[in-house]
């Protein structure tokens, strides 16, 4: 068939829908040369696809090629809006074709629907399949639709919508409006903006107000936004256009910010993007950035992608209903094949209770920043009723034409005010976009439901300090805020911390991440039957130390069912490292997940098999691992100042070695040594005996006193001169020995190395009080590092090691604690000490062999890393 041929065939084409289209659509196949639909390809490229299921005479899509397109047609002049909003209701059902095509045998018109992708339209009136290009683009629809795809990701034009806030923000705090006042004036320009290209603001409405005050901005603009922003909260007339009734209490107070040209340029350049299609699940974290003032440093930097937060949602939300829906669906099966109409009204019957359960279906966002989580668990519901309401109307049960889930099934608690209010918004605009994408009406009077339930306030403690009360739900979700327990104190405050640590003192330990008391509070809510599971974010050193206690309540009072022990994450705009973890009641049919592969349970340290968190720690490792000293404070020097002090004549006749010592921290061990010296009096020198050592005191009373003067440490203050933690056990342990075995707490490679004992190791390494080159060996062996990853803690992807839960714990062999014969003095006269000639008897042979190999590794990495020919030797003084 010739172009001109099907053109003149169906201009003015009088045959109704149903008469036409099969007819038409044969002719474009013709036309542009592509197979049509056989009976023998039913199963991907058929007419009425849906037919035969929903025992209707026609289908869900008029047309349908599996992987490419559903066509629906309307007859001449027909309305291909309604057409659209046809193929956009059952599209799940039709297994997402990326393309949805309506045709009225004169205008055809392609949307594009790929996932993560904005809504493209392309227009081909019938005098334009004259044109080459035009039967190309169709030929594309049977054999290459990715053609169509979006130049541009939802993500990009989300992240530059929020760009042009964050820049009028910044442009409007500038000016000294108060923070909030500047968030709530661009959460209603968002949100009209969002309208206007939803349609639910008639004519660009938003967009044109803009442009036409861009000659006198602060004449006009205020008064023109007050007047439209009154007309969205009551409904009514903003001119001559109709204005819906908003409400939501959105549009409640009303301040209109004065602009500048430059601020009313932004504005209007932001309005003219196509925000319908924004990812709110991500546009909430970037303009949370632009508004709040001590988030302005995250601005373009990273966020949390949803497929992240799915890994929660899916288990503890979609997993479990969908188990729910299928045991539905059987029963309602059962039913209808009784084939007597009692039985088909109780099928009926049977599937509104499904609905109904969804329409109370309760999620719980404790921490809900913006509301990426609440977002996407809302989707997520609708996607669940979207398709129980297709399949039961498959079934031949009775479909109704709304959606019951809806903002009232999802709670929130957001302490910060500018979050807060956004996360309203996300929840709403997502919403919308949803009820739009499937073809559903939006719901009027009012558009925008009452969000009073995402409240503002402390989740955690009333303001009388006792323990806040949530709301009995069905599921808790959520990524609480990180911040670790040394840091709580200056993030919080004094009064917060040790009011919060009191209210929960017999529940959580004092030492634990803020993080955990979300995961106790959550647990304590599934322990009451005030919930029936949970899924939480923490970082991922919850599986060890006093964090790993919250874990173990959970263990000991219900489960954990699905978690993600190691995982990337952004966090505050922060690449870092995550546990991912799902407790309480699975629900029917939802398998025990760790890592992506099913196991038979989860311990509290988040692996399977070998439950290793019931390892004790054991009396004869005691009194040898310990965490080096900490100084707070201007205590180290370099190498050569240091000895050149050592050089130097003090009053008491002493030298200044005495005070005046190498020191080593973590990077010291891992990398080369910095020469870095320290200024060290010990645990209790007083300060008169301290000012005889000359120049080392004068040197650190010119820096210390200042440096601690607002320490809420007095000791700290009262003995400025002394380090904060002063370690007597570790330096008890290290006095009769010649060397040491030091490691870094922190430390992607676990590895040890000797370190002579007048050497001070400070705080982020452990300093093991042994000399012998056994326990070195041994400290060395794969079966160490392995116990020490799986005890020990991590800070992001690097494994902690710690004197208690990794070192005391850890089983050396057996006969290792025999002690050897006494062997020659070290320094602090005879002992048992375990220098290199002392091998426990017990372990004979292989004892010996692991000394041989403890020294040739030592041997071959001190020639690796100071080859002879590169090392220049400095005499120290004694």
């Amino acid at each position: 068939m010739t172009p001109q041929t099907f053109i003149a065939q169906w201009r003015d084409n009088p045959l109704k829908e149903r008469a036409s289209y099969q007819l038409h659509f044969t002719d474009l196949c013709d036309l542009i040369g592509v197979e049509k639909p056989t009976p023998a390809s039913a199963d991907s490229y058929c007419f009425e696809r849906g037919a035969t299921r929903t025992g209707a005479g026609k289908g869900w899509a008029d047309v349908w090629k599996r992987d490419c397109f559903a066509f629906e047609y309307k007859s001449r002049a027909g309305d291909l809006k309604q057409a659209l909003k046809q193929l956009m209701t059952y599209a799940l059902a039709l297994d997402n074709p990326p393309l949805l095509v309506v045709c009225d045998t004169n205008i055809l018109q392609i949307h594009t629907h790929f996932t993560n992708a904005p809504s493209e339209t392309f227009t081909f009136t019938l005098d334009d399949f004259a044109l080459p290009e035009t039967l190309t683009k169709l030929r594309w629809l049977f054999t290459d639709p990715q053609k169509f795809h979006p130049q541009r990701t939802i993500a990009q034009i989300t992240e530059e919508a929020a760009g042009k806030f964050a820049e009028l923000a910044q442009s409007l705090a500038a000016k000294g409006h108060p923070p909030f006042k500047i968030a709530h004036f661009l959460n209603q320009c968002l949100f009209a903006m969002f309208a206007e290209d939803a349609e639910l603001l008639p004519d660009r409405l938003f967009e044109k107000l803009l442009e036409s005050c861009q000659k006198t901005p602060d004449a006009h603009i205020g008064k023109r936004l007050a007047h439209l922003f009154e007309s969205m909260r009551a409904g009514g007339y903003f001119g001559v256009a109709d204005i819906g009734y908003f409400n939501g209490g959105l549009f409640e107070e009303i301040d209109v910010l004065s602009l500048h040209a430059s601020e009313l340029k932004i504005l209007h350049a932001a309005a003219r993007l196509d925000w319908s299609g924004i990812e709110p699940s991500i546009f909430g974290t970037l303009f949370e950035r632009g508004l709040d003032p001590q988030k302005r440093a995250q601005l373009g930097a990273h966020y949390t992608d949803p497929e992240s937060i799915l890994r929660i949602i899916r288990p503890v939300i979609i997993e479990p209903l969908t188990a729910e829906w299928e045991a539905t669906k059987a029963i309602i099966t059962e039913q209808i094949d009784k084939g007597s109409k009692n039985a088909f009204s109780s099928a009926q019957a049977t599937f509104w209770a499904y609905l109904e359960r969804l329409q109370k279906f309760r999620v719980l966002d404790p921490a809900c920043g913006s509301g990426n989580f609440l977002f996407l668990a809302l989707r997520a519901l609708k996607d669940l009723e979207h398709k129980a309401r297709l399949e039961a109307e498959a079934l031949g049960l009775k479909r109704e034409l709304f959606i019951e889930v809806s903002p009232a099934n999802v709670l929130g608690i957001e302490i910060n005010p500018y979050a807060a209010e956004l996360a309203r918004v996300t929840v709403w605009i997502g919403e919308i976009q949803w009820m739009l994408k499937n073809g559903y009406s939006i719901r009027d009077n009012p558009i925008l439901q009452t969000l009073d339930h995402i409240e503002c306030r402390d989740a955690l403690l009333n303001a009388d300090g006792s323990e806040s009360a949530w709301e009995k739900v069905d599921v808790i979700i959520g990524n609480p805020p990180f911040l670790g327990d040394k840091k709580m104190r200056s993030e919080l405050g004094d009064v917060y911390t040790s009011t919060l640590r009191a209210a929960y003192a017999d529940r959580v330990a004092g030492g634990a991440d803020l993080v955990t008391y979300w995961f106790e509070k959550a647990r304590a809510q599934i322990e009451t039957g005030q919930c029936q599971r949970a899924g939480l974010v923490a970082t991922n050193s919850i599986r060890g130390g006093a964090n790993q206690q919250v874990l173990a309540r959970i263990c000991n009072t219900t489960r954990i069912f699905h978690a993600w022990s190691d995982e990337e994450w952004v966090n505050d705009g922060a690449a870092v490292r995550v546990s991912i973890i799902c407790f309480g009641n699975s629900g029917n049919g939802v398998k025990t997940v760790l890592n992506g592969n099913a196991v038979e349970s989860i311990h509290a340290d988040l692996t399977s098999g070998l439950n290793l968190t019931a390892a004790k720690r054991l009396n004869e490792n005691a009194g040898i691992a310990f965490i080096g000293t900490q100084k707070n404070g201007a205590f180290d020097i370099a190498g050569e100042i240091a000895r050149e002090w050592l050089k130097q004549p003090n009053p008491n006749g002493k030298p200044n070695s005495e005070v005046v010592r190498p020191w080593a921290n973590g990077i010291d061990i891992t990398r080369r040594p910095s020469d870095r010296w320290i200024v060290d009096f010990g645990t209790s020198m007083p300060e008169h005996e301290a000012t005889l050592y000359e120049i080392p005191f004068e040197y650190i009373a010119k820096h210390l006193p200042k440096h601690r003067a607002n320490n809420r440490n007095r000791t700290l203050i009262a003995e400025w001169w002394l380090f904060e933690g002063r370690r007597l056990g570790l330096r008890a342990a290290l006095a009769p020995l010649q060397r040491f075995i030091a490691t870094s707490m922190v430390s992607k490679h676990r590895f040890f190395v000797w370190l002579p004992a007048c050497q001070i190791p400070e705080n982020l390494c452990v300093a093991i009080a042994r000399d012998d080159d056994i326990t070195f060996g041994i400290l060395h062996s794969r079966f160490h590092e392995l116990w020490a990853l799986a005890l020990g803690t991590s800070l992001e992807d690097r494994p902690r090691y710690t004197p208690t839960t990794t070192f005391e714990t850890f089983p050396f062999p057996s006969g290792y604690y025999e002690k050897p014969p006494l062997t020659p003095p070290s320094k602090g006269g005879e002992q048992d000490s375990r220098c290199a000639t002392g091998i426990p008897p017990l372990l004979g042979k292989e004892g010996a062999g692991v000394v041989l190999a403890a020294q040739e590794l030592n041997k071959l990495r001190n020639n690796w890393l100071n080859p002879p020919q590169w090392v220049d030797w400095v005499q120290t003084p004694e």
